[in-house]
């Protein structure tokens, strides 16, 4: 009985697994060239700042709960920065430093506003989306380049592992991811946002701090946000008001396609980071075949979603049946 209940629990992740080495494979072999370790850093590369806000929404998927302002923080904190950084001489650690505590105390105000008064995230979040997007525009309207000796120093990073060039955006994806994962499998934190997606009012009879996790959640995850905005601004080299416009939905996109449940109570912070293996492989075999319409990985994204509420729809109601 316990090894079937592991084996459930870790279906969608296997899952994920196998899609993740169907699709390389089939692309290695469609594609020359595809198969080797330089692809695989691009594609952290090229998806450093979604994969560091997806790390921050599967934590708020694991409570039960969903953010759709991480988007719009991201284009907030890369205008804020690059505005600040170019137009008043703020040194960037300072900028990044205050974009990212901006970014926090929004996600605290979320936080608390559906805690306190036990709002819907849906809401919440969609007020905190068009704040965040309406103060971007209101710092400036237009993309700001960035040109600093600090910034260009980190952007031309590079950690060498033989032939292989691994970025400053890569590693600070996983650096992110890892810490992620210390966080939701590791901590009591992690735990308790797991008990209180699986069922809030068996969390609270518990006596789990239900009220302060929550808040601490959607802190940390409009943390992340604010974060990928300033390591998009590495990838870019400027900040635009506009970037990260739609990008909540790829970070739960992502997160769904890595196993996480999406009323939550059950997911893998690993699983996040093949969801997001995967929404890049997609990306960059559509790229390299050149024939393909960059809309055909909004096709292929979207059946894996289906695909995926399938399988847990399957799995919640096989195991109801099952205690049953």
């Amino acid at each position: 009985m316990i090894a079937r209940s592991l084996s459930t629990r870790y279906l969608p992740l296997i899952a994920t697994s196998g899609i993740f080495l169907v699709l390389f494979i089939t692309a290695s072999v469609l594609n020359e060239g595809f198969f080797s370790g330089r692809v695989i850093v691009n594609l952290l590369s090229d998806n450093a700042f979604l994969g560091i806000a997806a790390v921050g929404m599967t934590l708020v998927i694991f409570s039960g709960g969903i953010d759709l302002s991480v988007g719009s923080v991201i284009g907030f904190t890369s205008i804020f920065s690059a505005t600040i950084i170019a137009g008043h001489g703020v040194h960037p650690a300072i900028a990044w430093i205050a974009a990212v505590i901006l970014g926090a105390l929004l996600g605290a105000a979320m936080g608390t506003l559906i805690h306190v008064f036990e709002l819907p995230p849906f809401l919440v979040t969609l007020a905190g989306m068009f704040l965040a997007r309406g103060s971007a525009f209101w710092l400036n309207t237009e993309s700001v380049g960035i040109s600093h000796p600090w910034y260009d120093g980190l952007s031309n990073f590079a950690l060498s592992l033989g032939p292989i060039q691994v970025s400053a955006a890569a590693l600070l994806l996983l650096a992110t991811a890892l810490a992620g994962y210390v966080v939701a499998h590791h901590t009591r934190f992690g735990r308790n946002l797991l008990a209180i997606g699986g069922s809030e009012q068996s969390a609270l009879l518990m006596g789990l701090p239900v009220g302060a996790a929550k808040i601490a959640v959607y802190t940390v995850n409009s943390a992340c946000a604010a974060f990928a905005g300033l390591v998009a601004t590495l990838y870019t080299g400027s900040g635009n008001p506009s970037m990260g416009i739609g990008l909540e939905l790829d970070a739960i996109a992502v997160v769904v396609i890595g196993g996480t449940l999406l009323t939550g109570g059950r997911g893998h912070l690993f699983g996040t980071v093949l969801g997001l293996l995967i929404f890049g492989t997609i990306q960059a075999a559509i790229l390299f075949d050149g024939r393909l319409s960059s809309w055909w990985m909004r096709i292929v994204v979207g059946a894996l979603l289906l695909v995926f509420i399938l399988l847990q729809r399957l799995l919640v109601r096989g195991e109801t049946r099952a205690g049953h």
